[in-house]
């Protein structure tokens, strides 16, 4: 017997709608499934952050994916913490469905942090 995916789009309190797909008594979130592409131009370009820190922040369980859009280019901007607790932006752009190009990553700034911590709160299990 062959299980066919739901789809799901699950909302928090104070959170994007993040799309969930059930899958063989599971749920996968959606970013899980997605490639990511990283140019050497891009990791060329890293000021005082490592790229193991953006894979780290990119692998997490708790990030905060927003869209973001600067008047020209759309980009998802991936909020979240690396393994050593220090809180990231990844910025990533949609090259097709399942494939997103990272184009760059900074620290959080205070103001995006407090954001951050408050989203952190409000969503924790």
């Amino acid at each position: 017997m062959t299980e066919t995916p739901v789809a799901l789009a699950t909302l928090r309190r104070g959170q994007n709608p993040v799309l969930r797909i059930y899958r063989a008594g599971y749920y996968v979130r959606i970013m899980d499934l997605m490639g990511f592409e990283w140019p050497d131009w891009a990791i060329a370009h890293l000021i005082g952050i490592e790229p193991s820190e953006v894979r780290q922040v990119l692998a997490a369980s708790r990030r905060w994916p927003r869209p973001a859009f600067d008047g020209q280019v759309s980009v998802l901007t991936v909020w979240g913490r690396t393994t050593a607790g220090r809180p990231l932006i990844v910025v990533t752009r949609q090259r097709d469905d399942w494939t997103w190009v990272i184009i760059g990553a900074r620290a959080m700034r205070a103001e995006e942090l407090a954001r951050f911590e408050q989203w952190e709160s409000e969503t924790r299990s």
